[in-house]
């Protein structure tokens, strides 16, 4: 497995959101987690991003422990989030939010050529390289994001809710962007409320509930409508 995650606990005070979480992503593969709000999947993410520290467990990349590990140490390591709510620099240029996705890296000529090169990829961007990131409609933003995560070339992408509160003819474009990305050779683990389009593009996938991962599968392993009915409700359905 390209991550493990086994046992990880991880509290806000008193509270513990995660209640020894355990999963695994496989290198070259999409990796979905479904659950209903609040069952602490962005909370996971975040662990793992070395934004949030665990009371316990272990977060391993290519068998590596991340636990303990600064955020920008992890990004280093070949793992990149784009973020529940996009989150791109508001007051910012597309151009200069690409530039803050590279600003690990040094080698400033590659910088540049990454930078173009992803503007070739998303041409609404391109057109938009000089515009604050702030102007940008939501599915803008939501590429923006993406690129903007690109940037650290990572090795393993992490994505939090990427079709939230966008059109369905732009989600359907993220889930696109998303499988172009994983055949081009890019570890996708992504966290969504949209278990249908989910479904469609996930080789593998996990339900989260209360703090707990209670299925894993392939899709097809179990009916979608199962699925997507304990994803929204917590239903036990999918058991």
């Amino acid at each position: 497995m390209m991550l493990e995650v086994n046992d990880v606990v991880t509290a806000y005070g008193k509270i513990e959101a995660l209640k020894g979480v355990s999963l695994s992503v496989d290198p070259g593969r999409i990796t979905c987690l479904l659950g209903p709000n609040g069952a602490g999947k962005t909370t996971l993410m975040y662990t793992i991003a070395g934004i949030l520290r665990p009371r316990r467990g272990s977060v391993r990349f290519d068998g590596a422990e991340l636990v303990g590990e600064t955020a920008d140490r992890v990004v280093s390591r070949g793992i990149a989030l784009v973020p529940e709510n996009r989150l791109v620099f508001p007051h910012m240029s597309v151009a200069e939010n690409l530039a803050a996705g590279a600003y690990l890296r040094r080698d400033r000529a590659a910088i540049a050529s990454d930078i173009e090169a992803l503007l070739a990829r998303f041409p609404v961007l391109k057109e938009r390289r000089a515009q604050q990131a702030g102007t940008l409609s939501g599915g803008e933003q939501q590429m923006l994001a993406v690129a903007r995560a690109l940037m650290s070339r990572p090795r393993l992408l992490m994505m939090d809710e990427p079709s939230m509160g966008l059109a369905p003819l732009i989600v359907e474009q993220i889930f696109a962007i998303v499988e172009e990305l994983n055949r081009d050779g890019i570890t996708i683990f992504m966290v969504e409320q949209n278990a249908h389009m989910a479904l469609k593009v996930a080789h593998k996938f996990f339900l989260m509930e209360q703090g707990k991962v209670t299925f894993a599968g392939a899709p097809g392993d179990v009916a979608e409508d199962d699925v997507i009915q304990r994803a929204y409700l917590g239903s036990a359905k999918a058991r």
